[in-house]
């Protein structure tokens, strides 16, 4: 398949650890995890391997000005905000909810500039697209070119940074010698998932992809991840037919929903911080992990073998519930 050009942002490859030895492996299954919070510091996660594609689509258009949406404490627009100000641009912000004392990734928002407009959450959900298309029509009547990014970057664009991924755990199962049976990730607007199902599938690796959703335990997943890899796919000139029947999405750890996290989520947290060293965050990574472990102890059939859990960053989000640990 032929890739769009992209800017090299991230710090890759990002490395592959071990987690034998911590009570979270079981007899059937070895755990390993992915530190694709590895890939950077301010443009970091699994955002920045998706805007490397989406960045510099925009600016081959001309692009003064990049227009995303998410939720006050979203990684993605953080990354977005991060990346216009590196690059000399604006970043203008369309944030679920209302304003809020500074903290966490909102506060690094406004630190590299961005405006910020703020809409309700029922204007999000149903009216995201218009208020970032009517931003856009009005940075056009002044003259200036302005390009939109979807929630996550989860476009046919942002698609190839986890195609991309997935041929680097490829390489990387080489050089380990510890071939993965499944590959585990937090699964939010569905552009990651999308980009390693995609080549899981046309590579023929028959790998297990398991998504675990953190965003809305009604939503349609499966759907929503089959649009971005047609588009994708239409994008990169490939005319192979995938099949969508081993898609696995598993929503039993939304909790009350995106950003609300749960106390067995946030002493899992912890108890991670203090076993591994590893931190994870409340909003995606924390809710995901706690899956993947719940699922081991569980036997899932799924989860066996050699199990890859991909971290896609996200850190910055704990900072605003410190408040929840008892330290």
């Amino acid at each position: 398949m032929r890739k769009p050009d992209r800017l090299e942002l991230a710090n890759l490859p990002t490395p592959i650890w071990s987690l034998d030895g911590m009570d979270y492996c079981r007899e059937n299954a070895r755990l390993f995890i992915k530190r694709d919070d590895f890939t950077g510091f301010e443009i970091s996660g699994n955002k920045v391997r998706k805007l490397e594609y989406a960045l510099k689509h925009g600016m081959d258009q001309g692009a003064e000005v990049f227009i995303t949406c998410g939720g006050i404490q979203s990684n993605h627009v953080r990354a977005v905000a991060s990346a216009a100000a590196l690059f000399s641009r604006k970043a203008h912000l369309v944030l679920k909810g209302s304003d809020m004392q500074p903290d966490g990734n909102y506060f690094l928002d406004l630190l590299f500039g961005a405006s910020v407009q703020f809409i309700s959450e029922e204007d999000y959900k149903c009216r995201r697209q218009q208020y970032m298309e009517d931003i856009r029509a009005s940075y056009a009547r002044r003259g200036i070119q302005a390009y939109i990014i979807p929630e996550g970057a989860s476009n046919g664009i942002g698609f190839f940074g986890y195609f991309q991924a997935y041929e680097e755990i490829m390489m990387q199962e080489r050089l380990l010698r510890e071939p993965f049976d499944t590959i585990c990730v937090a699964d939010g607007s569905g552009g990651t998932y999308a980009g390693l199902y995609a080549a899981n599938e046309l590579y023929g690796c028959r790998k297990r992809i398991v998504g675990f959703n953190i965003y809305d335990k009604n939503a349609d997943a499966e759907m929503q991840i089959a649009g971005i890899i047609e588009e994708g796919l239409r994008i990169g000139g490939c005319r192979n037919r995938i099949s969508y029947d081993r898609i696995q999405i598993l929503y039993d750890y939304v909790g009350e929903g995106y950003g609300i996290t749960s106390s067995q989520v946030m002493d899992f947290i912890h108890k991670t911080a203090l076993q591994t060293g590893i931190l994870l965050d409340p909003v995606y990574t924390g809710k995901a992990m706690y899956g993947v472990v719940s699922e081991l102890y569980k036997r899932n059939p799924l989860l066996t073998g050699n199990v890859l859990f991909i971290h896609t960053g996200g850190q910055f989000g704990i900072f605003p519930q410190r408040n929840r640990f008892c330290l």
